[in-house]
């Protein structure tokens, strides 16, 4: 189904942050204008691609990247439109995963080429990304399905030689373009998957923002205040992503845009990643011969829901949490991680972890407010009921077993996430409180 949007506001908003024209509504703040040269975003770009790169400065000959099934989608499509201008070369990755063993492939392949496309999502953009940064050459990215928020992050998420999947600094394309016809047309659970990494906002702000009252952890409300509007318009069209709905499928990359945009101004990505996608980066890294292949947004969707059944728990009561010392197990994370993994892990863990004192204040200290505090939780919370009647419209997995990965590996997951690394969420409270194993021994 076509939009009936305006395509040119597909990216007014967009526009006005790349342009460093957006007012902060809170304080009157104008922000630095972010370093992308050129988002696009129209129901199709069929004919302009090769101007859409060359408008950009970047000049024969060309690299095109992309894997097996994007290179059908538009990769072809991209390579084809760019040879009208002078030679190119195309790289299709078999089967790419993202890890450093990857970049330093694909680094060789794209050796000597100052001007490199990507065409797909995550794993392929995330790849490009990263290889790119090592030596300063500027890249831009076609994308082809709405699937995660990589796109305009100034990170990329890559699974180093130890096993550790870690958010490395990295850079923004230079363009990032989406052809809404193409990405519509997507496998719908791709879409679903993006719908997924979406959803987790508010449990991230909730997580966010006790960290930030509890531990005085730095928050920003600016990402929110760009992301929710267009999330308000997104949710009500979950059914569309799953129909392949263009409309649906726009407000989809705005959301996904925006909350990449947010990264410009924060310069972390708390805003969009906390308990839920430790969950989400623990099953990546441990599920090992378990691990179904499921995309990185289809297990934070899962791990979404856990995570609002977790804040639930608290939040539910007008009585405070209270904590015991934090009780690190560096044997049994050797055990589940292997010792440098766990040797990184235990590093993070330990950054956030309590003595017996600071649990003491801690449970003070969260007392004293929790009336507020739970307050201010529960009016950014959406009831976990709503979440998943939202994710199931998409056509998203809601769990684990949905996904194909065995209850007792994401279990697993649920209880140890927290420790992979220093973001302090309920979950990490749940530990402390010793109500975490049993919340997850209710997981599915």
């Amino acid at each position: 189904m076509r939009s009936n949007k305006d395509e040119r506001s597909w990216t007014r908003l967009i526009d006005e942050i790349c342009e460093g024209r957006w007012i902060s509504p809170l304080n009157g703040k104008v922000f630095p204008a972010a370093p992308y040269d050129s988002i696009v975003i129209k129901e199709s770009l069929r004919g302009e691609e090769a101007a859409l790169v060359t408008d950009l400065g970047f000049k024969p000959p060309f690299v095109v990247i992309s894997d097996q099934n994007t290179h059908k989608a538009m990769g072809e499509r991209v390579a084809k439109a760019l040879a009208n201008v002078g030679p190119v070369t195309e790289v299709i990755l078999d089967h790419p995963h993202a890890d450093m063993a990857n970049v330093r492939e694909l680094s060789k392949k794209i050796e000597g080429f100052s001007s490199v496309v990507a065409v797909g999502s995550g794993t392929v953009n995330d790849l490009t990304k990263y290889a790119t940064f090592q030596d300063g050459r500027r890249y831009m990215v076609f994308g082809t399905a709405g699937s995660m928020n990589g796109y305009t992050s100034s990170t990329a998420s890559i699974t180093l030689d130890s096993g550790l999947k870690v958010s490395l600094p990295a850079q923004v394309p230079a363009g990032f373009f989406v052809d809404l016809e193409v990405c519509a047309s997507a496998p719908s659970y791709l879409n679903a998957a993006g719908f997924g990494d979406c959803l987790c906002r508010s449990v991230a702000q909730i997580d966010w923002w006790m960290s930030h009252r509890l531990l005085g952890s730095v928050y920003y409300h600016d990402p929110y205040i760009l992301e929710i509007p267009d999330e308000i318009e997104l949710m009500e069209r979950a059914e569309g992503i799953a129909s392949g709905d263009i409309e649906a499928v726009g407000y989809l990359f705005r959301v996904l845009t925006l909350c990449g945009l947010g990264i410009s101004f924060t310069g972390i990505s708390n805003h969009g990643s906390m308990g839920e996608h430790q969950i989400s980066h623990y099953i990546d890294c441990f599920a090992r011969d378990a691990h179904p292949g499921s995309l990185h947004g289809q297990q934070v969707g899962v791990a979404t829901l856990t995570m609002a059944r977790i804040q639930s728990h608290f939040l539910s009561s007008e009585t405070a949490p209270k904590i015991g010392p934090t009780e690190l197990d560096l044997d049994g994370m050797i055990m589940r991680m292997g010792k440098e993994v766990a040797t990184q892990c235990h590093e993070e863990i330990s950054k956030k972890a309590f003595n017996s004192q600071q649990a003491d204040e801690f449970n003070m200290k969260i007392e004293s407010i929790w009336p507020e505090l739970r307050q201010q939780c529960l009016d950014i919370s959406i009831p976990v009921e709503k979440l998943e009647q939202k994710l199931r419209a998409a056509k998203g997995s809601c769990t684990s077993e949905e996904m194909g990965l065995p209850t007792k590996v994401y279990r697993e997951a649920v209880c140890h996430g927290h420790e992979m690394r220093n973001r302090f969420s309920f979950a990490d409270i749940a530990d402390g409180a010793g109500v975490l194993k049993e919340i997850a021994a209710m997981e599915v």
